[in-house]
């Protein structure tokens, strides 16, 4: 496989048809599902029931849209530590066979926000679900895609590289998202050169997926979030390096720039949030053209 391009589907519309639509008209031939359905009724597709699943399956199926990897919600911001592990658990035990009838071999988890434990202590709790979770992940022939997000290894490249030595199996890699260390404070302080860098470098040698989005500061002192390349994320040089270093996977556009879906920001269903995700990956086609054409 060479390198390939996807999305979340969530953010180009709430609708599975809406999100198959807009890959198509991208050209792409899968998605990164996250979120499916509209208002209330709108769940992460590791949570729902066996006839929705069915019925997406269906639509997928007639669409011929694969899905590259599940945005599953198991140890993410809405997940802290001290939750109960074994709603991970069945989140996990749920995705398994349909991403082995789909096809699917990556499952994207984080690594449990702190709450109120030492340091010390939120990393040994936090290694010790992933190792379990990692457990079911290989008996089940998939594979734990970690992203530096919420949770102990979104902190700090320090911190993100003792989780990645502690959990070292073979079914426990890395989803590398290149906005998240420049946005994950949320504050303009944070949102500098460098720092996706250092992350990048401790997560090289175990990356098997790629997240796409950019953020720049804001004029309220917020982090904004902006087109690709637009931003401190450094999407250039990472997704550069990736080629010269014969990266062969997914790349996923995680825009952000109309809604965060998954924060429920669905900023109603305006055309301008499908026309930002269609732009944003026209601009993300185009940065990974050019770093294959310079490494020809």
């Amino acid at each position: 496989m060479t390198i390939k391009l996807s999305g979340f589907a969530d953010e180009a519309g709430p609708t599975l048809a809406e999100q198959i639509r807009a890959h198509q008209e991208l050209g792409w031939d899968s998605i990164e599902v996250r979120m499916v359905g509209e208002g209330p009724a709108a769940k992460n597709f590791t949570e729902i029931d066996a006839a929705a699943y069915a019925q997406c399956r269906t639509e997928l199926a007639a669409a011929k849209m694969g899905i590259c990897c599940f945005g599953s919600p198991i140890a993410n911001w809405a997940r802290k530590i001290t939750n109960p592990f074994e709603q991970d658990v069945e989140s996990l035990r749920r995705s398994i066979p349909r991403m082995r009838e789909l096809g699917t071999k990556y499952i994207r988890v984080m690594s449990y926000p702190n709450d109120g434990l030492s340091k010390a202590d939120w990393l040994k709790e936090a290694v010790r679900r992933l190792k379990e979770l990692s457990r079911m992940a290989a008996d089940g022939g998939v594979i734990l895609a970690h992203e530096n997000c919420s949770g102990y290894g979104g902190e700090s490249p320090e911190m993100l590289g003792e989780l990645l030595a502690a959990v070292d199996s073979p079914a426990f890699k890395v989803a590398f998202d290149t906005g998240n260390p420049v946005a994950h404070t949320g504050k303009n302080e944070d949102c500098v050169e460098g720092k996706t860098w250092a992350f990048y470098q401790v997560s090289k040698a175990r990356i098997v997926h790629v997240h796409i989005k950019d953020a720049k500061p804001g004029p309220d002192g917020k982090t904004a979030f902006c087109y690709p390349g637009e931003g401190a994320g450094e999407t250039r040089r990472v997704v550069k390096d990736l080629v010269a270093s014969g990266y062969s996977g997914w790349m996923s556009i995680e825009p952000h720039i109309a809604k965060v879906v998954h924060l429920g920001e669905t900023g109603g269903r305006p055309l301008s949030g499908y026309d930002k995700y269609m732009e944003y990956g026209r601009r993300m086609k185009a940065i990974l053209d050019e770093a294959l054409k310079g490494a020809k």
